[in-house]
């Protein structure tokens, strides 16, 4: 489910609790309307008001931490995809094939993390990727070397192509999302009995409905944020590709 839709659900919901409280306000008894009654109400709603703002921070600071986690990674790759390359570059004409197979890599890496179409599939430890991987690791140990700066070379690029597998698998256990559901839909519960409470405590006017729909908005707004920061390869903010590209373009073709 996208997190437009989601956004929107939650808007409806909340909003349209909120209408529910207004009409329910005009439908009940005048003594379920008194003052100790709404005093009452208004405990409750300052209770659930309170753990609502909580959780909503709380979410909203593990998305946010998660998802630059996940861009931060994502530079990493290219700067160690940058490296390798200037590293081989400097090895001589021996790793010039390699400089190929690994530019080959990264395009193909970059398709299926960013496809033309802007739809995200992240299988980041597909069996024919680690396979590749596998094979330009073994590709760079078997150049001659006849130097130490060359030894040395081999030695480094090997240690970044361990790094880079590492950051990948972290990419791939985190690309699933952190947010546990059942806590999102307790959060949403809060919700809709928060804005029932608001319109029953109040009469409908033009204000009170546009202050309730701004209300009810903005809490949707909340929602989608942390739905897209917690789906780092898909939607409005997905995280961008421009580091790995970077690396790609001076790659020898």
């Amino acid at each position: 489910m996208s997190s437009i839709l989601v956004g929107l659900i939650v808007f409806g919901c909340a909003f349209g609790a909120a209408l529910a409280g207004i009409v329910l306000h005009g439908k009940l008894p005048a003594h379920h309307r008194d003052a100790d009654s709404r005093d009452v109400v208004k405990l409750v709603m300052g209770l659930i008001a309170t753990i609502a703002a909580l959780v909503l921070s709380l979410l909203i600071a593990t998305a946010h931490t998660s998802y630059e986690t996940q861009q931060s990674e994502v530079q990493a790759l290219g700067l160690r995809i940058g490296q390798i390359d200037d590293l081989l570059a400097h090895y001589g004409p021996e790793a010039g094939e390699a400089r190929s197979v690994l530019r080959q890599l990264v395009a193909g890496q970059l398709a299926r993390i960013w496809p033309d179409d802007g739809a995200a599939t992240v299988n980041l430890r597909a069996p024919i990727e680690r396979e590749a991987g596998a094979r330009f690791a073994q590709m760079v140990a078997d150049l001659p070397a006849t130097t130490e700066a060359q030894h040395f070379i081999k030695g480094r690029v090997l240690q970044l192509l361990v790094a880079i597998g590492d950051t990948r698998g972290l990419l791939y256990e985190q690309a699933g999302g952190s947010l546990a559901w059942p806590f999102f839909v307790v959060l949403i519960f809060w919700l809709v009995v928060l804005f029932l409470g608001f319109g029953y405590l109040t009469r409908p006017n033009a204000t009170v409905v546009l202050s309730l729909f701004v209300g009810a908005l903005s809490v949707a707004g909340a929602i989608f944020l942390i739905l897209e920061m917690d789906r780092p390869y898909s939607g409005l903010m997905r995280i961008s590709s421009a580091p790995v590209r970077g690396a790609l373009g001076p790659i020898s073709p």
